[in-house]
């Protein structure tokens, strides 16, 4: 489970998860190979980028994913091009990216301290069901996460996960105690420079047995919250050195006590991860009705952007050598230098709005035309007339992290952004 500033898992605040039913044959054969975890588990946008059309099919943890099963004509599916086509990259098993290298110093701290005793999983299929992604996390039926708004729903019993906390109860079932899950998670989100539909997450997991905190004289919740919190800090410390911390009391609907640990870093307090005591309805439905345990989460992209120095959340997908040649394996913290900075171009689309218009539908049309050359969408008007229609005006910023972009191509891009949000939202351009 995670939370912070650009992304996390299950301890994400409101913005987080999504839901609704029903599985097709394409599913089922889906969840038959992807959802165990026993199974290792752009649309050609405009013609002058040379953005590549995603492939019929993706390999995920020794799976083949066809693109009929995740992109499909179901009045419930709400994935696209853009989003299929990251579904096989797994940038966190990358021992040179900073992803991966944040991964390997995380695991690094766990085997040191704990002697190997987690079990890690980095490989598990993001395609699951509705039950794993909320109902066994005790996410509650009327959760916004469960929102279209929110999530990329597969078909209406199938999403692509929004954290790794949806192989949880799985692993639990199966017998694991003590694990560690890395994974790609999916939202349907906002357009800055911390924030992308798809983004990377670790779940650290441990159960206790009655045995562990008896002769302590502490009660098994009091002894897991102490443990947790004794684990954590000294991962801050392994990540980030001598730093000041301190522990935030919060609330998650399947932790108990929840906290939010903070560190002060660079002159501000900055949100690590999230956490808390396991709630016993999640353990007593995976058959542990005496025990205890903890479980916490972060953002890799979150703590990485701090560790390496990156400014945009983009720059981790960049293929470009001037990006990818400035990091090593082992190199936790090697601090990125820019290679370039273009210009950014503005353009402003003003449109009355419908009582069905969301923002993050918005972003999603202009992600789907722009691609990663769309840097921010941002509201900047707002009002309501006499006859109680309401007007909004974004204003789009376009920069690529790697070129000059010409007025030709952001005018073209511009013209099919408004042409799709007037067709796709239903609304009138002003």
């Amino acid at each position: 489970m995670a939370l912070s500033f650009a992304q996390s898992t299950l301890f994400s605040k409101p913005s987080l998860f999504l839901s609704r039913n029903g599985f097709t044959s394409l599913a089922v054969s889906i969840s038959v190979s992807c959802l165990s975890t026993s199974a290792a588990v752009s649309s050609d946008n405009n013609r002058r980028h040379k953005w590549r059309q995603p492939a019929a099919s993706v390999e995920h943890g020794g799976v083949k994913i066809a693109k009929d099963d995740v992109v499909r004509d179901d009045p419930t599916n709400n994935v696209p091009d853009t989003i299929f086509s990251k579904l096989g990259l797994q940038l966190h098993k990358r021992d040179q990216h900073p992803l991966g290298i944040l991964k390997n110093a995380i695991y690094n701290y766990f085997d040191t301290t704990y002697l190997n005793k987690f079990d890690k999983f980095d490989d598990l299929c993001p395609i699951v069901s509705v039950k794993q992604n909320f109902d066994d996390v005790l996410v509650p039926e009327d959760h916004v996460s469960r929102s279209y708004n929110d999530t990329y729903y597969v078909d209406s019993q199938t999403v692509l996960r929004c954290h790794t906390s949806a192989h949880q109860a799985e692993l639990l079932r199966k017998g694991f105690t003590h694990f560690l899950v890395t994974g790609d998670v999916y939202r349907r989100d906002s357009i800055d420079s911390t924030h992308y539909p798809v983004f990377h997450q670790m779940e650290g997991f441990r159960v206790f047995n009655p045995d562990d905190w008896e002769a302590s004289g502490m009660d098994g919740t009091s002894y897991a919250a102490k443990d947790l919190k004794k684990c954590l800090e000294g991962l801050a410390r392994h990540l980030f050195g001598a730093v000041e911390m301190r522990w935030i009391d919060t609330y998650f609907p399947f932790t108990n006590p929840s906290f939010e640990l903070e560190i002060y870093f660079q002159e501000n307090w900055l949100e690590v991860l999230g956490c808390g005591v396991t709630e016993q309805e999640i353990l007593k439905r995976s058959g542990k009705t005496n025990n205890v345990a903890w479980a916490f989460g972060l953002g890799l992209e979150r703590l990485a952007m701090v560790l390496f120095d990156i400014p945009d959340i983009r720059l981790f997908w960049s293929t470009d050598e001037r990006f990818t040649s400035q990091f090593s394996k082992g190199q936790l913290g090697a601090k990125f230098k820019p290679f370039s900075k273009f210009p950014p171009c503005y353009k402003d689309m003003s449109f009355w709005i419908n009582d069905s218009f969301t923002e993050n539908n918005l972003c999603e049309v202009v992600r789907g035309i722009a691609g990663d050359l769309v840097e921010e969408v941002r509201l900047i008007d707002n009002f309501t007339n006499k006859k109680g229609m309401t007007s909004h005006c974004y204003r789009i910023a376009y920069r690529s992290m790697e070129r000059s972009l010409t007025d030709e191509e952001i005018n073209d891009l511009q013209w099919n952004v408004r042409e799709q949000v007037e067709n796709k939202l239903n609304v009138v351009l002003r």
